[in-house]
């Protein structure tokens, strides 16, 4: 009777950075990555868990993906299998108008947890910038205020990364993020570099994403930087419900189930603003959102109509 083949020779493990036609993988039980070929389009991104046999690398089921839309309308695989979504912000340089609300809006429809880092606590011009973030998202979700600079505000973050969770950081070029890596992993040593002080701008200094383990715990993918979080496979409901500071839809429902808080009757939003108790600002914010994304919605409901009447 012939014996049936097994898996002996399959190895698992987990991708650590993808460098276009190859990716590192970090094999179980291992703390070094090995470099493995693979097609340049195929699909795979850091924190994917995967099963290598001789050549061959096969992706294994995620629990969570998340992507971007960049402002040509591509889609970017931003990390796999993740449990925290960190944003990384700073007073300089600016944010772009609704960046950490799309953050925020695709982080919680993908089911992870979505967190705020203030860095460059250290600077005197910090401060007001600090208030204004805990004002508008400290009943949202959690706002740590750290520095890379003098490590304040750090443990409290290890601290939340130490229940096993891996994370990624995100925010625009400049904010920190590789400086920040280097405070909490020291081994590891990225590249950073210094604002362009006439245009207040980051210079890319992650070019490729990475995963990192942490001492005492905890995964960290830092990513390179990038001014836009267009919404992708986000639908026009994911973003009134889990808009920030929104939130009382989940405690008092709207009169309609399917409402978008705008003219619909009985709007718990819509009354909120009304009463002041949320900002004009935060609202137009929303709007904004709500608008592109059903303007994206009549695009691509274009797009196949046409590629329908092409075949």
């Amino acid at each position: 009777m012939a014996m049936k083949k097994t898996d002996s020779n399959k190895r698992f493990g987990v991708l650590t950075a993808h460098l276009g036609v190859a990716v590192e993988v970090r094999f179980d039980g291992s703390d070094q990555s090995e470099v493995i070929r693979v097609k340049r389009n195929s699909g795979h991104v850091v924190g994917d868990r995967v099963s290598v046999k001789g050549e061959i690398l096969t992706r294994l089921k995620r629990k969570s993906l998340l992507s971007r839309m960049d402002a040509r309308g591509v889609e970017h695989l931003v990390g796999a299998n993740l449990d925290t979504l960190c944003i990384v912000v700073a007073c300089e340089p600016v944010l772009p108008p609704g960046f950490i609300d799309r953050a925020i809006v695709a982080a919680r429809t993908a089911s992870l947890q979505p967190v705020l880092l203030v860095n460059k606590c250290d600077l005197p011009e910090s401060g007001e910038y600090e208030t204004k973030i805990q004002t508008v998202y400290g009943d949202s979700l959690p706002v740590y205020t750290v520095s890379a600079v003098d490590n304040s505000g750090l443990k409290r973050f290890k601290d939340y990364l130490k229940q096993g969770l891996r994370g990624i950081f995100v925010g625009p070029t400049g904010v920190g993020k590789s400086s920040l890596l280097n405070s909490l992993c020291p081994s590891i040593n990225l590249q950073t570099s210094p604002l362009n002080e006439s245009k207040k701008r980051g210079r890319h200094t992650t070019t490729v994403s990475t995963l990192h383990s942490l001492e005492g715990g905890g995964e960290l993918i830092d990513s390179p930087g990038f001014i836009d979080f267009g919404l992708v496979d986000i639908t026009v409901l994911d973003l009134a419900f889990h808009f920030p500071c929104f939130e009382a839809v989940q405690e008092e429902n709207c009169g309609f189930r399917n409402c978008l808080h705008r003219s619909e009757p009985d709007c718990v939003i819509t009354g909120l603003v009304a009463e002041g108790k949320i900002s004009q600002e935060r609202y137009a914010i929303y709007a904004g959102i709500l608008h592109e994304l059903e303007a994206l919605k009549t695009e691509l409901r274009y797009r196949e109509k046409n590629k329908r009447r092409k075949k």
